[in-house]
């Protein structure tokens, strides 16, 4: 999981390649969507979650003063990768675990 943060009146722009499989949640702060035309859209509070994907948001922005965080959230298979290792078993010798 990774976290945005964002200053007092700051802006980050949505390349929506890169958001078209997060879901965000504030986790501090206030959040205001920026649309698509440039004109504000609505402003998120603490615990607010959200998809961008189809959205046509073209920037998150902070409102306020107070730093804001965002929790970004990815599909696991895109963001960890497993393989599988044998597992060895131990000999059985009749007590209990």
């Amino acid at each position: 999981m990774r976290t945005l943060t964002l200053r007092g009146g700051a802006r980050v722009a949505v390349v929506a390649a890169q958001w078209h499989d997060v879901f965000a949640v504030v986790s501090r702060g206030r959040v205001q969507l920026e649309l698509r035309d440039g004109e504000p859209g609505p402003v998120l509070g603490r615990d607010a979650g959200f998809w961008l994907r189809g959205t046509g948001v073209r920037a998150l922005r902070n409102p306020g003063r107070r730093t804001a965080r965002v929790r970004i959230v990815t599909p696991a298979a895109r963001t960890l990768t497993c393989e599988s290792t044998p597992v060895r078993q131990l000999p059985n010798d009749g007590g209990t675990t």
